[in-house]
């Protein structure tokens, strides 16, 4: 009896701590699991300017906030030499120039997201007008990117022209995410919609075209310009303005081409806008040779034919000049109609001026917001300098940039004040900014953002206390061990059940 009791004992202790063993391996396993954010996404985005080309890398967490990314500018890359679209004679070179950045991005982005991590080229108004001047080379510059990136260990996902409204709105978006527009954080941490903040407007000057985007006082208005938007939920209604050749380079060629339309002489030409006693010798080509300037070229047009011109340093004459770069008359003074006919809903909030603005803006010793009137006597301070003076006031002295500052001051002026219609009164609500915290104002993060659009947002990773196959393996052999104790305990039962029977029947026939 006692060796039938010992099996029985070991047998009910073993299923006991069995049962107990599951519950607390399952207790364990589901109190204890840690949510893991799936780490970290990479997006590289290329702004192919008429003036130059800079790569991106964004990078943002995998798990997305109302299907927008909440993204973060972790690198920027200026490459080597001129925008793409001067590679038009020579689309095969163009390879070559981006291999510098390109080897530090692939540094920057941890080899094995390499292939999930997305390319985006998108090119602006330089490219635009080389597709309307000579469609095949446009063509055959792009296909030179796109067999570049295709040799790259990256999801390319193309290169394309993006469209002057898309420029505007992708700068718009990006200056009012970096200034916490459409998402902030709460007390808990969370990522939410700021409770009615007011969006800004954005003034983007680039080489070749120049954009204003902005929410209109009236956004139930539809003008033909108004796009829409949709971020983090919520719908914006976009007016968006892109005036191509009214970039700064462009806008000053077409200064150069009327100079010398109205100089006496066609090999030296005096420009207001040049410091004095600046001269340099350029060809026709350089500023004729553009299509924004087609219809100030000479009749007897030699490309290589040179032209010297000599810096005279006149604030007034320059002033005089850059005007007639604007055709104010097509309006016939309606107030919605701003310059070259076009209709704009009037200027409403705060404004961020980005690129071009930031730099002339910078060149004229300014920064943030100021006054117009000192706008104006910084200006002509500056334009009176000679080029001799220049070289010490500068806080980097480069010539191409140095010659052009003073051009680019009387150009931002007009085209603020009498283009968009900014006074003394509302010129403060300009911010001239070139980036908020690490992250440059640019329309290449609004790009990015649109996209990340497109691209799925990985779910939490759920990390467990025991790997699924070891849990799985432990809950399969103590239930088994559970069983196996049920099934010889119930064995035990059957085994002296019989045996007191037995015992029984023996004693009943035991004779007296």
């Amino acid at each position: 009896r006692m060796l039938t009791r010992t099996p029985s004992v070991v047998a009910q202790v073993f299923l006991l701590l069995s049962i107990v063993l599951v519950i607390a391996i399952a207790v364990i396993q589901i109190n204890q699991q840690q949510i893991l954010s799936p780490g970290l996404k990479y997006g590289i985005v290329l702004d192919a300017g008429s003036s130059r080309t800079t790569v991106y890398i964004y990078e943002w967490p995998a798990e997305k906030e109302n299907d927008t990314g909440v993204v973060s500018q972790t690198f920027k890359c200026n490459v080597k030499g001129p925008g793409i679209s001067s590679y038009e004679s020579n689309p095969g070179a163009l390879a070559k120039p981006f291999d510098d950045c390109l080897n530090k991005v692939k540094e920057r982005i941890p080899v094995h997201l390499h292939k999930n991590t997305s390319v985006y080229l998108g090119a602006t108004a330089g490219m635009r007008l080389l597709r309307l001047q000579n469609e095949t080379a446009a063509n055959e510059v792009l296909a030179s990117i796109q067999n570049y990136f295709r040799a790259q260990p990256f999801e390319f996902r193309g290169a394309e022209i993006i469209t002057g409204p898309e420029e505007g709105v992708y700068g718009w978006i990006t200056a009012n995410y970096l200034m916490g527009n459409f998402l902030e954080r709460n007390l808990w941490r969370t990522w939410v919609r700021p409770y009615r903040k007011e969006t800004m407007g954005a003034l983007d000057l680039g080489g070749a075209s120049t954009q204003i985007s902005f929410i209109p006082e009236d956004s139930q208005e539809t003008f033909n310009s108004t796009l829409q938007v949709k971020l983090y939920g919520y719908n914006y209604n976009v007016y968006t303005r892109s005036f191509q050749c009214y970039g700064r380079d462009e806008a000053e060629k077409r200064l150069l081409a009327l100079l010398l339309q109205k100089s006496n002489t066609s090999s030296n030409v005096d420009n207001p806008c040049y410091p004095q006693n600046y001269n340099t010798v350029l060809t026709i080509k350089y500023f004729s040779g553009s299509l924004c300037t087609q219809s100030l070229r000479p009749a007897n047009y030699y490309p290589n034919q040179l032209v010297n011109f000599h810096g005279t340093g006149d604030p007034g004459l320059c002033q005089e000049m850059v005007s007639l770069l604007f055709n104010f008359t097509a309006c016939r003074d309606r107030e919605d109609c701003p310059f070259n006919g076009i209709h704009q809903p009037k200027t409403k909030g705060n404004f961020v001026a980005f690129s071009g603005f930031y730099y002339t803006i910078n060149a004229l010793n300014l920064s943030g917001h100021f006054s117009l009137a000192e706008f104006n006597s910084s200006m002509w301070f500056f334009c009176s300098q000679s080029w001799a003076q220049l070289q010490f006031m500068l806080p980097k002295f480069e010539e191409i940039y140095a010659r052009s500052y003073c051009f680019s001051a009387n150009f931002i002026y007009y085209l603020l004040v009498y283009g968009y219609n900014f006074d003394a009164e509302t010129w403060p609500q300009i911010h001239f900014q070139k980036e908020v915290g690490n992250s440059s104002i640019a329309w290449s993060l609004g790009y990015m953002l649109s996209l990340t659009n497109m691209i799925p947002a990985e779910g939490k990773l759920i990390q467990l206390p025991l790997k699924p196959s070891l849990f799985a393996g432990l809950l399969i052999f103590l239930t088994a061990m559970a069983l196996l104790c049920l099934l010889f305990l119930v064995y035990l039962c059957i085994v002296s059940h019989n045996r007191k029977n037995i015992s029984h029947v023996e004693h009943v026939f035991i004779p007296e």
